[in-house]
């Protein structure tokens, strides 16, 4: 469970659960494909500053990744890591070559495994439909598709997911710990990674400069 600063019920973080719900006092929150966004009285340092894509969440618990916090680790050490050979050769001028692309810390839940979130079309032997525009795939072809250049367009891979037992989530929203709102795929694939953050509070039509660890009490 994250480290959390309590604030009163009446919270932003309360308040957008609440939303999402269609019901301040329902016992349950459908969150997936939200954006959980972390509030200043986040104090846990793995999920200080993030924003986690929900990718299912339901009544046993929550499975997310983070979008926002990068590795060390390339595309291209990943692939070599995993004895694929990056066959796409990027365009003269191309700005954003897959290969440099940085993979992104996912979450502290199974640290080593890949989890990739992209546009759905091809089924993979291990796919997640989340929306008719975000799937998830833990398997490796969708790698081996990738490296060779026909895989899907618009990927974000991370190592390690984050994960929630049943209630835990909904229990940190209520204690101010996150901010939820409905999920953009364009913040996800074509956002530079400094500027998910904001853009993510900015959905809430809010700035990022509004929150503060007295926010709740406003």
């Amino acid at each position: 469970m994250a480290k959390l600063d309590t604030t009163p019920d009446d919270s932003p973080a309360r308040k957008s659960a609440a939303k999402a719900s269609g019901d301040p006092d329902s016992p349950f929150l459908n969150l997936t494909n939200h954006f959980l966004i972390a509030m200043p009285s986040m104090l846990d340092p793995v999920f200080g500053g993030t924003v986690v894509y929900l990718c299912e969440h339901n009544a046993n618990g929550a499975l997310g990744v983070v979008i926002n916090k990068p590795t060390d680790m390339t595309m291209q050490l990943l692939f070599e890591r995993i004895d694929l050979k990056l066959e796409i050769n990027p365009e003269p001028g191309f700005d954003d070559p897959i290969g440099e692309r940085p993979v992104m810390f996912g979450g502290p839940v199974e640290v080593e495994r890949g989890f990739v979130l992209h546009t759905p079309g091809k089924s993979y032997s291990s796919t997640l439909k989340v929306t008719e525009q975000i799937a998830m795939t833990t398997s490796k072809d969708v790698l081996e598709e990738v490296a060779q250049g026909s895989g899907p367009q618009r990927i974000l891979v991370s190592l390690g997911c984050s994960g929630w037992s049943a209630g835990q989530l909904e229990s940190e929203i209520v204690h101010n710990g996150w901010l939820t709102v409905a999920a953009d795929p364009a913040i996800i694939f074509d956002l530079p990674i400094a500027e998910r953050f904001a853009a993510a509070v900015n959905l809430l039509g809010i700035s990022p400069y509004m929150l503060t660890s007295e926010s709740g009490r406003a």
